[in-house]
C-alpha cells in the first residue's frame, strides 16, 4: 500500500517547517539554551503543522532523531476519543513513572479542547505541579474553548495559515519530486482551496495526480466540484451588462454540469470581490451590493431561486428595484412627519385645482389593537376661519394668566411631558370654557385626547371651584377658508383623521 503524500512529506525538523518561522525560531533557540518549559500550547487552523511541531519538540528536547518509529517516552493522546475524566486520571497516575530511555517523558495531547470540564480540572492539578521529567504539549484548533487556568500554565505559540505563495512553491517542489505533471494554474487553485493548510493542499495534489497525465486547472475544478472559470466570467459579464438572457443561459449550463447554486454563488462572489480589489470593476458599488446579496444564497431555503432572483435583480436600475412592504410605507410616514413639522394649521391653503385628501393615520406597530372610541361628540370641531376668533377673557373678571399658571404648576408635578406641550399654548377663558390655542396641529392633537383634556379640566376646576370645559384649537390662519369634508364621520370609521393638502 502506498504512503499518502502528506505523510511522506511531513516536516521532521524546525528547518523544514514552512510558514511558521515566528514559532520555530523561538523554540529552536530556547531548546538550544536549555530553557525547557513543562507545558507548551500550540494553537492555529487545521493543517498548519501543530502536531508536526509538537513531535519535533518532543524529539529535540530528548536529543532523539525524528523518524516514523514510535518511542516509548513520547505518548500521543487524542483528546477527542479520550476526553473523559477517567482517562486523565489514568494519565495523572502514569506521569509519576520515570522515562524508559529518554530524558523527558512527553505527552502530546491533540485537540485538547475536546476534554470535558471534569477532565480539565484533573489535568490542571498535574500542570500546576508536574514531575521534573514530564513535558506536556497541548495542541488545538479552538483555543477559545480552553479554560484560562489551563492556558496560563503553558507557553502558548500561535500558528498561522501559510501564505499562498509558500504553499504553491511547496506543492511545486513535491510535484517535481513525485514526477507529477501539473500546470501552474492548477497548483495555484489547489493552494487557494487549501486555505493555508499544507495537509489539505498536499492531499488534494495527491488526488489530482491520478486524474490525467498532465493535470490542468479544469481537472482540479472537476475534483473540487467548482464551476469552470470561463463560465463565472461569462456570468459576471452578463450581470454587468444587464443581459438577462445570458444570465439564464449560463446558469442553466452550470446546472447541467451538476454545479450547486451555493458553489456558483461563492465563486461569483469571490470573482466580484477580486474585481473590486483590483480596480477592474466597472461599477464598484454595484459589485459590492451583488457580493453582499450572494452571501445569503448558501444558507437560503431555496438557493437556486434566490441565486436567480439576486442576479436578475442586479440588472435592474436602482429606481426600479423591488422594495419591501416596510419600504413602501416610508413615503407616507415621511409625509405625516413633514406635515407635523411645519408651523401652520392642519388645514393648509392649497391651489384651487387641488382638493384636500383625507387619510387615516398609521398606527404605531408597538400599539396594541383596541376598539376605536367614538370621540366625534366629545371633541368639538372648530372651523379655523377669521370668523371663529379665539375667545377672550372679557366675559369674566378671572385673571386667565394666573389661572393658567396654576394649572401648569399642577400638571408639571405629575405629567412632565404634557406640561412641556401645554406651556406653548395661548389660553383664554370665558367663565366656563378654557380655550387653548396651539401653533402646531400635532400639539393640539396630543392635548385634545380625551384623557389628557380631562387631566387639564380637573386641574382647572381645582383652582376655579366649578367644572371647566377644555377646548383645544390650532391658532387661526390668514389663509382663505377651504371646504372641509366630514372629518367626524371619517374619524368614526378609521379611529381619527386629519387633512393633508
Amino acid at each position: 500500500m502506498g504512503q499518502a503524500l502528506y505523510r511522506k512529506y511531513r516536516t521532521k525538523t524546525f528547518a523544514e517547517t514552512i510558514g511558521q518561522e515566528h514559532v520555530t525560531k523561538t523554540l529552536e533557540n530556547a531548546i538550544r539554551q536549555g530553557k525547557i518549559s513543562h507545558a507548551y500550547l500550540l494553537t492555529g487552523p487545521r493543517g498548519t503543522g501543530k502536531t508536526s511541531i509538537a513531535r519535533i519538540i518532543a524529539h529535540e528536547i530528548n536529543g532523539l532523531a525524528y523518524d516514523d518509529e514510535t518511542h516509548l517516552d513520547i505518548i500521543e493522546i487524542d483528546a477527542a476519543s479520550n476526553r473523559r475524566i477517567d482517562e486523565i486520571r489514568d494519565l495523572r497516575d502514569r506521569v509519576t513513572t520515570a522515562p524508559v530511555h529518554a530524558k523527558y517523558k512527553v505527552y502530546i495531547i491533540d485537540e485538547v479542547h475536546m476534554l470535558t470540564k471534569e477532565a480539565f480540572n484533573a489535568l490542571l492539578k498535574t500542570l500546576e505541579e508536574p514531575p521534573a521529567h514530564v513535558v506536556f504539549i497541548l495542541a488545538t484548533t479552538e483555543a477559545h474553548k480552553l479554560p484560562d487556568t489551563i492556558i496560563s500554565r503553558t507557553q502558548r505559540y500561535t500558528l498561522r495559515p501559510a501564505p499562498l505563495s509558500q504553499v504553491t512553491a511547496h506543492l511545486k517542489s513535491i510535484a517535481k519530486s513525485e514526477n507529477i505533471a501539473i500546470d501552474d494554474d492548477a497548483l495555484m487553485l489547489i493552494a487557494e482551496h487549501g486555505e493555508g493548510s499544507f495537509r489539505d493542499s498536499i492531499s488534494l495534489l495527491d488526488q489530482a495526480s491520478s486524474t490525467a497525465a498532465q493535470v490542468t486547472r479544469a481537472d482540479v475544478e472537476r475534483i473540487l466540484g467548482l464551476a469552470p472559470e470561463l463560465h463565472i466570467e461569462q456570468l459576471a459579464s452578463a450581470v454587468a451588462k444587464g443581459n438577462t438572457s445570458a444570465i439564464v443561459t449560463t446558469l442553466n449550463e452550470l446546472y447541467d454540469l451538476g454545479l450547486e447554486p451555493a458553489t456558483i454563488a461563492r465563486q461569483l462572489g469571490a470573482y466580484s470581490r477580486q474585481t473590486v480589489l483590483s480596480g477592474d470593476a466597472a461599477d464598484p458599488q454595484a459589485s459590492l451590493l451583488l457580493l453582499k446579496r450572494l452571501l445569503d444564497v448558501p444558507a437560503a431555503r431555496s438557493p437556486k431561486q434566490l441565486l436567480e432572483l439576486t442576479l436578475l435583480q442586479s440588472t435592474l436600475p436602482a429606481a426600479t428595484m423591488p422594495v419591501t412592504p416596510r419600504q413602501t410605507a416610508t413615503p407616507v410616514t415621511t409625509q405625516l412627519a413633514q406635515a407635523n413639522a411645519v408651523a401652520s394649521p392642519i388645514v393648509q391653503p392649497s391651489a384651487a385645482a387641488l382638493q384636500p385628501k383625507v387619510i387615516a393615520p398609521i398606527a404605531p406597530e408597538s400599539q396594541p389593537s383596541a376598539p376605536v372610541e367614538d370621540q366625534s361628540h366629545d371633541i368639538p370641531l372648530i372651523p379655523i376661519t377669521k370668523q371663529a376668533a379665539v375667545p377672550t377673557d372679557s366675559a369674566t373678571n378671572i385673571d386667565v394668566t394666573e389661572l393658567w399658571n396654576q394649572v401648569l404648576e399642577d400638571i408639571k408635578k405629575q405629567y412632565n411631558t404634557l406640561y412641556g406641550i401645554a406651556r406653548m399654548a395661548q389660553p383664554s377663558f370665558d367663565g366656563s370654557k378654557l380655550t387653548l390655542a396651539f401653533k402646531f396641529g400635532f400639539h393640539q392633537k396630543r392635548i385634545n385626547e380625551v384623557k389628557n383634556r380631562q387631566i387639564f379640566a380637573d386641574a382647572a376646576a381645582k383652582f376655579y371651584g366649578n367644572p371647566i370645559e377644555i377646548v383645544c384649537i390650532v391658532a387661526e390662519s390668514d389663509a382663505p377658508p377651504t371646504a372641509q369634508p366630514d372629518v367626524a364621520a371619517i374619524s368614526n370609521i378609521f379611529g381619527g383623521a386629519e387633512l393633508l393638502p
